[in-house]
């Protein structure tokens, strides 16, 4: 594995020197900058904090996720891609240890790329992962919050990853990555991850993923069908079968959207999901969220309702007695740009 490593690295760095060398007049693309910001307001019917999943955390008080800053230009075939949060949702998803944090923010991705080709391309720095449907931008995820698959992670990778297309049906990533998922203060690279991109028919994809390695040994199935101009299907099956220092451990986890856009203005979404960790005596738990999506320009407005609940009395209701579930409500803004 450490040989296959600096092979790789070795050809990103042959990249980086040819990209150098190219013609001063070989097209360039202007510095793009995007991003959001986002706000909400959440609170469980019985006056505490249930849901235990990731961001969002602020119980019947105004919070605030983050300001999401991404910078990305392309060089003829080189292309970099910078990106960084600021606020409680990007200190929570990302690496706050080391180089990784600063007293600004938190790096979400920070990577090079360099195309050899139309079909085989090379990314080495650090990025959000390719295991999972959700992801930490707010501005990508239908439903504010988030859900127990994307909570358990991981989030991002740092390492050197190699993708090739064999056709516009069907790609192929291999990559190496860091000792520590989420973070880039790592010591070796002995965690290997694939993913099998197949899109058979027009509109449909599928993503098929594996990670091994110290940390993570996981495999998991992501796909999204856009049925008609106004119904989207997504679904997210995944295992992980060693998590952390605990062989016996892991979580099992099945989750399905369903999207439908009602006007230009407005789209109403439903997420399913049933998740149980993979140890004794674990409580199962099914999710369903209900959201709604008011688009006014760069401006989405979230009314959101959510009902949890499990085969064991983990929550905790208004009398502080334990309950098999909870109903938590809110309404989040997400400003993209």
């Amino acid at each position: 594995m450490k040989k296959f490593t600096k092979i790789l690295l070795a050809a990103l760095l042959i990249a980086s020197f040819a990209a150098n060398a190219q013609d001063e007049e070989e097209s360039s693309s202007p510095l793009e900058i995007s991003g959001s910001v986002d706000t909400y307001y959440f609170a469980d019917f019985s006056d505490t904090k249930n849901r235990t999943t990731w961001f969002a955390e602020d119980q019947a008080a105004v919070g605030i996720g983050m300001i999401d800053l991404a910078l990305s230009k392309t060089v003829g075939k080189a292309t970099f891609v910078g990106e960084l949060g600021f606020g409680p949702r990007g200190d929570g998803a990302g690496d706050n240890t080391g180089l990784a944090a600063t007293a600004a923010g938190s790096i979400q991705n920070l990577y090079v790329s360099y195309a050899f080709s139309d079909k085989f391309s090379m990314t080495g720095g650090f990025m959000g992962t390719f295991v999972g449907y959700e992801v930490i931008s707010p501005a990508a995820n239908f439903n504010y919050t988030a859900s127990y698959l994307f909570s358990n992670g991981p989030f991002q990778n740092a390492g050197v990853r190699a993708d090739y297309a064999f056709s516009d049906k069907v790609s192929l990533m291999v990559g190496v990555f860091g000792t520590q998922w989420d973070s880039y203060s790592y010591t070796g690279m002995d965690n290997f991850g694939t993913q099998l991109t197949l899109s058979p028919v027009d509109g449909l994809d599928i993503y098929l993923n594996y990670i091994t390695g110290s940390q993570f040994k996981q495999w998991d199935i992501t796909a999204g069908y856009q049925a008609t101009d106004a119904l989207y299907i997504g679904a997210n099956v995944s295992q992980n079968m060693e998590y952390g220092d605990d062989p016996d451990g892991g979580f099992f986890g099945a989750a399905a959207y369903l999207q439908y856009g009602i006007s230009d203005s407005f789209a109403l979404g439903l997420r399913y999901e049933n998740f149980a960790y993979e140890f004794d005596g674990a409580p199962s738990i099914n999710s369903l969220t209900l959201s709604g999506n008011i688009f006014a320009g760069p401006l989405t407005i979230i009314p959101e309702i959510r009902f949890d609940s499990s085969d064991q009395d983990i929550f905790v209701d208004a009398d502080d007695a334990g309950t098999g579930s909870f109903i938590e409500a809110g309404i989040a803004a997400v400003f993209a740009f």
